[in-house]
């Protein structure tokens, strides 16, 4: 066990901090899309130049700076405008930088991983926990190259994160690239410039406690009016008074409408972001606003009735119920969903899954389970070398969809959630309840089996089945306790001596106290009464003279 690292305690998951909720505009008139482009192409060019001028500060970045750039922002915009052009460039250099943090960790693993196999001979076999050496000497070869280039990348990386430079691309990277490669892609010019410039507007504003309807900026009232307020250079567009710019179209939030309207209603702060779908030709408004944090039931309140365990994989959750010991109950479950299709077709499968998973934990009043996955270098074709299909199938794994969308959903019917250390549950999983759990009439696959062992991580139970007793409690001094009194021994169709407390740890003391009154009945000339036994002496006519 010396080479197995430490497993992680579980742990109830917290609920979210934040509610998302989006509406469809529809009924907009030409003039309303008019606006709606002048004023997001406007804004877009200022939060491009806002961002311009944060990477150029880097790490040198302070409050005054901020201040200063958010006073250039004003005189082309509006104060509340320039705040929230500001706090937006704040937050995408942030995810800039952490993606950086975890692309220098990705090639940090690749080029340990490539160093330690090339030291190794060629053909050399690996283990479960370490790949070998590489096939055939092209391939070492070629991969002696690839570490050059990944040592090169690696230290271009480390001097950008050393001198605070990211690179940022507003609209996206893979759309910028997309322009170098319109036939293959097979998209038109025009469209691909439809896209290019909705992805670049910026038409989003944060909430403010206390101001009419939670928003200034974007203001939805109870009974979904919505208007804009304006750029100072686009004032002249505006049909209200103030400033403000009146849509015709109307939202009526489906889910979590009434939430919704009581905060707007209190004048409570709600942001709200206006985008197109360039693909449908339709506008959507989505609401966010933040919640008090749910509070967490603890851990041994989530395990008294038992749980369900439940195991992520590429294309379904394979879920077992467990009691409060740890023992299987009734069948497993699979909920299959189907990652293919646009983005919209594959969340809508992830929700219809997690769904499903989620009333049949609420029918039987139960926790659930789940691995706290979090790939990091478990991806990179460096760690699985030629295995292309594996690492398709842990690439393809929706872990952090499937886990905001758990967590959201779980913690509004009220469902506690306990994560815990995914490591070595298949394994474990297949080794000591895959066979045992198959029977004639039901096969327990590989999956249900990891769901069992971590529903008993998840209970604090081992995931092996039973624990051997100690050495000196298996047998009489290492020897076996059926063993059999030679044939010359005296004593030996007597009873056994009785020896004070118990001899194994399901006999209580006392037990068999009353084992020297009774007599073997299985062998012939033996009473069937409770009497001391004593051989007679033969008769005279028998005995010889």
């Amino acid at each position: 066990m010396g080479g197995l690292r430490e497993v992680a305690a579980p742990f109830v998951v917290p609920g979210p901090a934040g509610v998302a909720v989006r509406d469809r505009r529809k009924g907009l008139t030409a003039q309303d899309e008019n606006v709606l482009w002048l004023v997001g192409g406007h804004l877009g060019s200022l939060a491009a130049r806002d961002l311009k001028a944060r990477c150029a500060a880097g790490l040198d970045h302070d409050s005054e700076q901020w201040a200063q750039r958010k006073r250039a922002l004003t005189s082309r915009s509006s104060s509340r405008w320039a705040g929230a052009i500001t706090k937006s460039t704040h937050d995408q250099w942030g995810l800039a930088r952490r993606a950086q943090a975890a692309h220098v960790q990705s090639l940090e693993a690749g080029t340990d991983t490539i160093r330690r196999r090339l030291q190794l001979p060629v053909g050399a076999k690996g283990t479960k926990r370490a790949a070998g050496g590489y096939r055939s000497k092209q391939e070492w070869f070629a991969k002696s190259r690839r570490l050059r280039v990944l040592e090169d990348r690696l230290a271009a990386a480390r001097a950008d994160r050393e001198a605070g430079r990211v690179r940022v691309v507003r609209g996206g990277k893979r759309l910028l690239t997309t322009r170098h490669h319109l036939a293959q892609a097979g998209l038109p010019q025009q469209e691909w410039r439809r896209r290019w410039e909705a992805s670049r507007r910026f038409l989003q504003a944060d909430g403010e406690s206390g101001k009419r309807y939670g928003n200034e900026t974007i203001r939805v009232s109870p009974n979904g009016e919505i208007s804009i307020k304006l750029p100072a250079p686009l004032a002249h567009l505006a049909n209200t008074a103030h400033g403000r710019y009146l849509l015709a179209a109307r939202v009526a939030f489906a889910h979590r409408g009434e939430t919704w309207r009581d905060r707007v209603q209190a004048n409570r702060a709600v942001a709200y972001r206006i985008h197109e779908d360039t693909d449908r030709g339709r506008w959507y408004l989505t609401a966010s606003w933040t919640v008090p944090p749910v509070k967490t039931e603890p851990l041994a309140t989530a395990r008294a009735n038992g749980l369900i365990g439940v195991d992520t994989n590429a294309d379904h959750l394979a879920a077992w119920r467990l009691d409060a010991h740890g023992n299987p109950v009734g069948c497993p479950r699979r909920f299959d969903y189907a990652l293919t299709g646009p983005t919209q077709h594959r969340d809508a499968q992830v929700r219809h899954a997690l769904i499903r998973l989620l009333h049949w934990a609420k029918r039987h009043h139960l926790a659930i389970a789940v691995e706290d996955l979090g790939f990091t270098a478990e991806t990179t074709r460096e760690k699985h070398g030629h295995r292309k299909r594996f690492r398709k199938l842990i690439s393809g794994l929706p872990v952090a969809r499937l886990r905001a969308r758990l967590a959201s959903m779980a913690a509004e019917l009220g469902i506690p959630l306990v994560a815990v250390d995914p490591a070595y549950t298949s394994r474990w999983g297949a080794q000591h309840w895959q066979k045992p759990l198959t029977t004639k009439h039901r096969k327990t696959t590989r999956h249900d089996a990891a769901a069992v062992a971590i529903g008993r991580r998840a209970l604090g139970h081992s995931i092996r089945r039973r624990t051997a007793p100690p050495r000196t409690h298996q047998s009489d001094g290492y020897g076996h306790r059926t063993v059999q009194a030679a044939p010359g021994a005296p004593g030996r169709e007597g009873p056994r001596p009785r020896i004070p407390g118990p001899r194994t740890r399901c006999v209580p003391p006392g037990r068999g106290a009353k084992a020297g009154d009774q007599n073997t009945h299985h062998r012939s000339g033996c009473s069937a009464e409770h009497e001391t036994w004593q051989q007679d002496s033969l008769p005279l006519s028998f005995q010889k003279r």
